[in-house]
């Protein structure tokens, strides 16, 4: 696994030991940053669910001004810890131990206070936890909207044969991209 594009180009990454993270492969990861080029320079990446945190660096690396890394796997953080040491990335990054919901809800609260939204939020949850998706999704088009601005996407990763739902409260699915096994699913606030 590596850094595609950008900055950290060709860096290599590590991913977490064990079973329970999935990253995103190279060529899937290239086609979602290609789509998301022309939104990442400035923008504020959340990645959730973040194994690795292979997609908010390589945000990072093309331009996004600051990513946030939710996880709650001691492996996956220690992933993302080492992933971003030797990179040398220091001071753009939020690494929040902590639930996605929890995060979600909290972010949601400090909008009223700091007026700091999300331009692109990424999720990919394990594909065997389908509840995970609704949740999150019904979350970010309901109670936690707030936290997207009218130019913010969220963008799926699932499994091609488990597709979602075409709509979640206020975000609607406008597009998706299907490749091998997986498919990208991209929400904007309807």
């Amino acid at each position: 696994m590596r850094v595609i594009a950008g900055l950290y180009r060709s860096r290599p990454l590590t991913a977490p030991k064990g079973l329970d993270t999935r990253p995103t492969y190279d060529r899937l990861r290239e086609t979602l940053f290609n789509v998301l080029a022309p939104r990442l320079a400035g923008s504020v990446f959340v990645d959730l669910y973040a194994g690795s945190g292979a997609n908010g660096i390589e945000a990072l690396s093309r331009g996004s001004r600051f990513a946030y890394f939710v996880e709650t796997g001691e492996p996956a953080l220690d992933a993302i810890r080492a992933n971003l040491g030797s990179l040398g990335i220091k001071g753009m990054y939020g690494l929040e131990p902590r639930t996605v919901s929890s995060f979600l809800r909290r972010s949601a609260a400090n909008v009223l206070k700091t007026g700091q939204t999300f331009d692109i939020v990424f999720l990919d949850p394990p594909y065997d936890s389908l509840m995970e998706y609704s949740s999150t999704l019904e979350l970010l088009g309901g109670e936690a909207s707030r936290v997207l601005n009218e130019n913010s996407v969220v963008v799926v990763e699932h499994q091609r044969r488990s597709p979602l739902g075409a709509s979640y409260g206020g975000l609607q699915r406008y597009r998706v991209l299907e490749q091998r096994d997986s498919a990208l699913g991209f929400y904007s606030l309807g």
